[in-house]
């Protein structure tokens, strides 16, 4: 069988893992902004008898690796030697595509253009002439529309003949006029290695031009260091002049392969006129979290009751059969108090994260989400982080892990720094049915808006956070936004199924194994102490949370059983309603309905909502923070601080309510 290795390269947000995904299967997260693919992800497929391995790298605008995306990518075209790259074009932004595309061309790799969005073209009336396109380029260009399965075969086996086509393919070059002098300079001084075409010896002249260090470490000799040293001190500026050639050789390329009105404005545009305003996008965006909201607490409310009532249900016929069947008490208590009662106790909110995560896919598919960052740019740039800082703490309100990976999109160093570290402030799901639990049974009516100041203290933390660590840990220059804004459109329900399809699943496999674990666990020392089974009170698990209530009253929630919560919480923050389903014994009741009997009033509600939203992020986002900073230091500094802010920001926010209370 004959194999064949595939990279998919192209631009930002262009479609590449739209199209990997229809190939090999896989359900990869797909989005309307840049920066989703942040490592390679690698996928398999048979096609007439042919072994194919397909690569999906991260969407970079150059092959110079400034940013640790264009590093990966360079570096896997140059370690791995694929076959055949598919460079996956966007028609609708095509002068900015075809400028990777004519640095692709140069390395002398087999190329074949997948394009994409001709729809988005044709809505502006415009139309792209394929076969110029091919001939002014030298290459195949194939037209393809992943979520419709169009295209997809013949770009199959354009790329299938491509990988064994003995001639090589021959684009027209790029003409660079008086620089070609100092190309062939550099070019006559590099190590001649066997097997070396000529035309990737001229890339890698171009490359050592434009001061590509990694390259010149491969290749260095004192005689070609002389020389770059040389031509560096002459006054000309060859990365911006070489770039410059670029451009000009696609600039006219474009005009040749689009007819129609490329001027003529979008609706797209309109739109962007009324959200992105100065004035009126900050209260736009807060009007949006708030109908995500109302779509959550509604949809989500109508079908939590049926959960509630269906596991009350169940440890009522649990209870009652085990009764009749002589059941030990410490196995009864165990299932229904245990795992039902803590399983259940988080299960109950599935249709609340559902519905969340429905409205989020929804804002991001339509490309809302991009638009988000560049409102958030002036704010933040206030606050020391540029605004592209801010599509990582957006990821954060569905999960931290992905969202603090999704920082290595940052090229600034101590920007990547300060936005780890401000991250977990941003409220992620997994926090969601402490709000749920605690607005139910506090803020009945007021749920929306009890919810969305908590997402909006989040976000104020992060920022506050950002300008202390920009000032102190991570000085250094703001740099400038530069953001691609997507084309808007209607959500696929085929995406939306699929990240929803995924996000419930992953809830409910936390549900069975790390909450069914840790509710059996806290049932354990909750039933006993050091001397056998004892009263709850008496537990090791009683003791653990004395010793630590204290440190919660100046909150309001100073028991022991709320701060047991809490420090199970550190697990994964919807254990910390399962602990407390556990804790209270609710295998046949409603939690909501208890929690204003031991202790809670509406001011400690919102304090415990409040440290719940910003205290110390799970284990698993403090793993990440280890491996995205290697460095433990940053990890425990990140344990302390989140604490520490935690509780002074609750404790305040307490005390004050107290004072007008």
């Amino acid at each position: 069988m004959n194999t064949i290795k595939v990279a998919l390269i192209g631009n930002p947000n262009c479609g590449k893992t739209t199209l990997f995904n229809a190939y090999t299967g896989a359900k990869h997260k797909v989005g309307n902004w840049p920066g989703v693919t942040v490592e390679k992800r690698e996928g398999l497929l048979h096609h007439d008898g042919n072994h194919i391995t397909l690569v999906d790298l991260p969407g970079i605008y150059s092959i110079s690796p400034y940013s640790l995306e264009e590093k990966l990518t360079q570096e896997y075209i140059l370690n791995y030697d694929p076959d055949v790259i598919v460079n996956v074009v966007d028609a609708s932004n095509l002068e900015r595509n075809l400028y990777l595309t004519a640095q692709l061309l140069e390395m002398g790799k087999p190329v074949v253009l997948a394009l994409t969005m001709v729809d988005v073209l044709e809505a502006r009336r415009i139309t792209l002439n394929t076969d110029k396109l091919s001939k002014a380029l030298g290459v195949d260009v194939v037209p393809v529309t992943a979520l419709r399965n169009l295209g997809l075969k013949n770009l199959l086996h354009t790329v299938i003949r491509r990988s064994k086509a003995k001639e090589v393919q021959e684009p027209p070059g790029i003409p660079y006029g008086e620089l070609e002098e100092a190309i062939a300079q550099v070019e006559s001084l590099l190590p001649v290695q066997e097997g070396v075409e000529e035309r990737f010896r001229r890339w890698i002249a171009i490359k050592l031009l434009e001061g590509d260090g990694s390259i010149l470490q491969k290749v260095e000799t004192p005689e070609l260091k002389a020389l770059l040293e040389k031509l560096a001190a002459s006054g000309v500026h060859y990365e911006e002049e070489l770039a410059i050639k670029k451009y000009g050789h696609v600039q006219e390329i474009v005009p040749q392969v689009l007819e129609g009105d490329e001027g003529r404005e979008i609706l797209s545009d309109r739109i962007d006129r009324i959200l992105t305003h100065e004035l009126l996008g900050i209260p736009i965006f807060l009007a949006m979290m708030g109908l995500v909201f109302v779509f959550t607490f509604t949809v989500g409310n109508h079908f939590a009751g049926l959960m509630e009532g269906f596991f009350g249900f169940a440890g009522s016929f649990v209870t009652s059969r085990f009764g009749a069947w002589g059941v030990a008490e410490w196995m009864t208590s165990l299932v229904v108090d245990g795992i039902i009662g803590g399983v259940g106790g988080i299960l109950i909110f599935l249709p609340n994260i559902a519905a969340l995560f429905v409205a989020m896919s929804l804002m991001e598919d339509s490309g809302y989400m991009a638009r988000i960052a560049l409102i958030m740019d002036k704010i933040m740039r206030r606050f020391g982080l540029s605004g592209k800082a801010f599509i990582p703490m957006i990821l954060g309100f569905g999960c931290s892990v992905p969202a603090i990976m999704t920082a290595r999109t940052l090229e600034d160093e101590r920007d990547r720094l300060a936005t780890i570290m401000v991250t977990p402030f941003m409220s992620c799901s997994a926090r969601f049915p402490i709000y749920v639990l605690f607005s139910r049974a506090f803020f009945p009516g007021r749920e929306i808006l009890v919810t969305l100041t908590l997402y909006v203290l989040g976000i104020l933390v992060a920022v506050l956070t950002a300008l202390l660590f920009k000032r102190t840990l991570a000085k250094g220059e703001k740099g400038a936004l530069i953001l691609e804004l997507p084309n808007y459109k209607l959500p696929s329900w085929k995406t939306t199924g699929i990240f929803v399809w995924e996000k419930v699943r992953g809830y409910i496999v936390r549900a069975g194994t790390i909450i069914f674990i840790a509710s059996i666990f806290l049932w354990f020392i909750l039933e006993y102490n050091f001397s056998g089974k004892a009263e709850m009170s008496a537990s090791i698990g009683a003791s653990i949370g004395k010793a630590i209530a204290p440190a919660f009253s100046p909150m309001g929630f100073g028991t022991w059983e709320a701060a047991l919560a809490l420090l199970a919480g550190i697990m994964g923050k919807e254990i910390v309603v399962s602990s407390m389903a556990v804790i209270y014994g609710i295998g046949e009741g409603s939690l909501s309905a208890v929690l204003s009997q031991v202790g809670f009033t509406p001011a400690s509600a919102y304090a415990f909502m409040v440290f719940a939203l910003l205290y110390t992020a799970c284990l698993a986002t403090l793993g990440v923070i280890k491996k995205e900073t290697n460095s433990w230091r940053w990890m425990f500094f990140a344990f302390g601080y989140q604490l520490g802010v935690a509780w002074v920001v609750s404790a305040l926010i307490y005390q004050v309510i107290g004072l007008f209370a």
